[in-house]
């Protein structure tokens, strides 16, 4: 088993960040599990007795971008998204009229202003969770 588990992790390895962003999103929709849930667990153990944590909370470092409109120039937001991600024409003609609907996630703070900065330009209303 060892080794088929080192071959999968080889082969994940070539994956880009958007592609792997993408694989984690589909493993949680296909399992109904969300990969942020193990960290919040991992935290637990530092709540003081009431239940209040102690320690300081630490910046936000990774960021989903969240189409809240896509507003009146649908083709340029669709053409942004194709440039953001590898979706077919479909795929992101979906996303750009569906609102709510996460662009990337997971993503570092930079690429998260600059894909927020590229759709806003094309006309969309992002926000940034």
């Amino acid at each position: 088993m060892s080794e088929k588990l080192d071959q999968l992790v080889d082969e994940l390895s070539t994956l880009s960040v958007l592609d792997a962003a993408e694989l984690v999103k589909k493993l949680e929709e296909k399992w109904g599990v969300s990969a942020a849930a193990p960290v919040a667990m991992a935290a637990m153990p530092g709540m003081a007795a009431g239940g209040a944590a102690a320690e300081p909370v630490e910046e936000k470092t990774e960021f989903d971008v969240v189409i809240k409109d896509p507003g009146a120039k649908k083709i340029d937001v669709i053409k942004v998204i194709r440039q953001l991600t590898n979706l077919g024409l479909g795929e992101a003609k979906t996303m750009a009229e569906t609102a709510g609907s996460k662009v990337l996630a997971g993503v570092g703070k930079d690429a998260a202003n600059d894909a927020k900065k590229k759709l806003e330009e094309a006309g969309a209303s992002i926000v940034l969770e």
